[in-house]
C-alpha cells in the first residue's frame, strides 16, 4: 500500500527565515567554539597541599575526620592516629 507523495518546495520566505536561523547557528557556534579555546588556556594555580585534621578528643566528633576544615568522615573506634 504505496502511495506518492506530493512534492512541494519551500516557499521563498520560508527559506529566507531557514536561511536565518542557519546563519544565526553556525555564528553562535563560532562564538562557542571561541570562548571554548579561550577557557581551556586559563591557568590553574596549583593548590597547596590538603590540610589533614583528626579529633579524638572531649568535646569534639569521637574520631572525626577533617580535610581542610570539611568532615569527610567518622572513623568508628578509633581514637588516635
Amino acid at each position: 500500500m504505496l502511495r506518492d507523495l506530493p512534492y512541494v518546495d519551500a516557499l521563498p520566505e520560508d527559506r529566507r527565515a531557514r536561511h536565518l536561523v542557519a546563519a544565526a547557528m553556525r555564528a553562535g557556534s563560532r562564538a562557542l567554539d571561541r570562548l571554548a579555546v579561550r577557557l581551556a588556556h586559563v591557568e590553574v594555580r596549583a593548590r597547596a597541599e590538603p590540610v589533614l585534621e583528626f579529633y579524638a578528643e572531649a568535646g569534639a566528633p569521637e574520631g572525626a575526620l577533617y580535610v581542610d576544615g570539611r568532615l569527610v568522615g567518622l572513623v568508628p573506634g578509633v581514637n588516635r592516629l
